[in-house]
């Protein structure tokens, strides 16, 4: 069955993972370092996991099965759910596939290496609202996807 994984911590789109999960009865588990609300509805879960450096990534990465999706900025983590034969989606609706991994994780390294030599400061810029309608058109057609897959191998 179809499940949706969120690396919570940081995440800016959970109210609207939230929504589409309902609208379509999907189960939701937000995973972070801390505690955190969630809505008191069924099929949304948190599970917190230990503080250490990468220990959501890593309990992301032994739950999800294939056919789930991770919802996540965590590049490292989009590439080892997508060797599983998970579906990625970014926070800004941008999805990872096989395709495109290798030059997120390039871009990645090269912005941590002018990170590290003082060139550049500071994060992704916060999303606005076309962010957000690419995240839930994106969201949709990975699950619309997902659901047509299934189809056909079931029958």
């Amino acid at each position: 069955m179809l499940h949706i994984y969120v690396d919570a911590d940081a995440c800016p789109v959970k109210q609207e993972v939230y929504r589409v999960a309902s609208r379509l009865n999907l189960d939701v588990t937000l995973v972070a370092n801390s505690w955190m609300r969630v809505p008191d509805e069924r099929g949304i879960a948190l599970e917190v996991v230990a503080s250490r450096l990468d220990a959501a990534d890593d309990w992301i990465v032994e739950h999800a099965e294939p056919n789930d999706i991770v919802v996540t900025a965590d590049i490292p983590l989009a590439s080892r759910c997508l060797k599983e034969g998970v579906y990625v989606i970014g926070t800004n609706g941008k999805t990872f596939t096989e395709d495109n991994i290798g030059h997120a994780v390039a871009i990645r390294d090269l912005f941590t290496e002018l990170r590290g030599a003082g060139e550049m400061t500071g994060g992704p810029p916060p999303l606005n609202k076309r962010d957000r309608s690419r995240f839930l058109h994106q969201l949709d057609e990975v699950i619309q996807t997902i659901r047509r897959k299934h189809q056909l191998n079931s029958t």
